[in-house]
């Protein structure tokens, strides 16, 4: 039968990986053979039934304002059937600042909530069974110690330290690569990364002490390639500094988690996740011999793109993100969080983060996607762009390794670089109309839809400020100074850092107390200098 001709087709569909999209896509000769779920490489999944056994962890990320209020939402989002906790800190909180710094002005609890005291996160986790529900804190540069906060305050609950189960994300590379909220510079922060590798060992076996994070880079503006090989090679880097400090890979590697971005190309997201699962594995297995299967698998957690998120007609938001969440369970995430329609414009309101939930249980319970494992396996499209992301990102990751690996690539630039640059041409795509954004650069209106904001009750951030100034006169000075001359002496010598920082925390010290203590040691980064 002869084939119609069609006119007008358009050649030059490519990806932001630089991935050309065929018109049509056929099966390999021969085609290849695609290894069940659960099996080395692990590009269809690392479980063998997928969802069946487990559905993904809802996991909805907020936090603002004060300790209570905190507490309020999490309270709120756990009855509307989320599954675990995910805590966004304020950036003073990230950076070591207590809420009463002079440098903390006009920040505290802005973008997440204030923690500076272990009374903090007595408030913050009130009335949640930190033995029961699992937690996700997105802090870099000051993780350790909120690590043993949490630990501390779960103790004195009388929870078993060995039962607790979370992440702390830890991943400072990725900070100088992307995000900015680092504070020392970037061999000491390597250290305090090791440091709670090891202390984890021995006192939270259940933890996921590093959550190596490509969805900052996205946001950043990476391509999908460059997401892979800009994470894959920081978490490398961080199995180096563990095998240099005298861990094993198996002592590390199956507690490492990642965390990726989900942005709005549907098939290159899927095909995305799956390449990266194949090239960890590999990487993994080729350069370390592990004996642990766990080492050589990506656990996930995915986040939908708060970069693609519009202000212009911000109801549009809400089909971006189904279509992202869709993206990130075909390609098989542990772990997801639904942005709210409403981020482009201010934080979540309590309305907004449970639709945004919703958005998840209806994707869980309604659409049969999660009745098999990896859905799309097979598709001449997926395993295509499958096969294309992972050269890709072997591209990068080469290059990276040509300048001495992930430490000494964001020394001198080449990440950041290389990260600006795709930016750079991705908003000039949309400025020129090649790259869609509906609402935006087409169909767009002059209407405004209005829609609630959340607001930062001031007199709660003054309040804030308050209880740190209040705690801090109420510290038995000579017991608190003396914690933290220990600190100093640890962080002078080579010593595992959490334990005196602990000693410090159940003295009463506070969060900037300590880190303070740490800087006068270890000094402070400063970019480009």
């Amino acid at each position: 039968m002869r084939a119609l001709h069609v006119t007008n087709i358009r050649s030059d569909i490519t990806t932001d990986s630089g991935i050309t999209v065929d018109p049509v896509y056929r099966a390999p000769v021969p085609p290849p053979h695609l290894p069940d779920p659960g099996t080395f490489p692990y590009t269809r999944g690392i479980y063998p039934t997928g969802y069946r056994g487990r559905r993904w962890t809802m996991r909805q990320y907020a936090g603002f304002s004060s300790a209570e209020e905190s507490n309020r939402r999490y309270r709120l989002l756990l009855e509307r059937g989320t599954t675990g906790l995910s805590v966004a800190f304020d950036l003073p909180t990230q950076l070591g600042l207590d809420a009463d710094d002079g440098r903390a002005v006009g920040e505290v609890g802005r973008v997440g909530v204030s923690v500076s005291t272990l009374d903090d996160v007595r408030r913050l986790f009130d009335g949640i069974d930190q033995g029961k529900v699992t937690t996700s804190m997105t802090i870099n540069a000051p993780a350790s110690l909120l690590l043993l906060m949490y630990q501390i305050v779960a103790e004195e609950r009388g929870v078993d330290a060995s039962r607790l189960g979370g992440t702390i994300q830890n991943d400072i590379l990725k900070e100088y690569a992307a995000r900015g909220t680092y504070v020392f510079p970037p061999r000491p922060s390597m250290r305090l990364v090791t440091d709670t590798f090891a202390y984890c060992r021995e006192h939270l076996p259940a933890w996921n002490t590093i959550s190596v994070s490509g969805y900052h880079i996205r946001e950043a503006g990476s391509s999908a390639a460059q997401e892979i090989a800009f994470s894959l090679a920081n978490g490398l880097a961080y199995l180096d500094a563990a095998t240099a400090a005298g861990l094993g890979v198996d002592d590390v590697a199956p507690r490492m988690s990642f965390f990726f971005a989900a942005h709005s190309r549907l098939f290159e997201e899927a095909a995305k996740f799956r390449a990266a699962r194949r090239l960890w594995a590999t990487l993994v297995r080729e350069r370390y011999a592990p004996k642990d299967l766990r080492s050589e698998t990506v656990r996930f957690h995915t986040q939908t793109g708060g970069v693609t998120l519009t202000a212009q007609q911000p109801l549009n938001n809400v089909v971006r993100v189904a279509y992202q969440a869709l993206a990130a369970v075909l390609g098989g995430t542990q772990s997801l969080h639904t942005n709210g329609y409403d981020e482009a414009l201010a934080l979540p309101t309590a309305e907004a983060a449970t639709l945004a939930l919703r958005t998840q249980q209806i994707l869980a319970e309604e659409t049969g996607v999660a009745d098999t494992a990896d859905p799309l396996a097979g598709s001449y499209l997926i395993e295509r762009l499958t096969d294309e992301l992972e050269a890709a990102a072997r591209m990068w990751l080469a290059r990276v390794e040509e300048r001495g690996g992930a430490v000494a690539a964001i020394e001198t630039g080449f990440v950041q670089n290389a990260i600006a640059e795709n930016a750079y041409r991705t908003e000039l795509a949309r400025e020129r109309g090649e790259e869609i954004v509906v609402g935006v650069n087409i169909h767009a209106t002059t209407e405004t839809t209005a829609v609630p904001i959340q607001r930062i009750d001031e007199a709660l951030v003054a309040q804030q400020v308050e209880r740190v100034r209040a705690h801090k006169a109420g510290q038995n000075r000579a017991a608190v100074e003396h914690s933290l001359d220990r600190v100093t002496a640890a962080a002078r010598g080579d010593a595992i850092l959490l334990p005196v920082m602990k000693e410090a925390l159940l003295a009463e010290a506070t969060l900037g107390q300590i880190m303070d203590r740490l800087r006068a040691v270890f000094g402070e980064h400063r970019a480009g200098a």
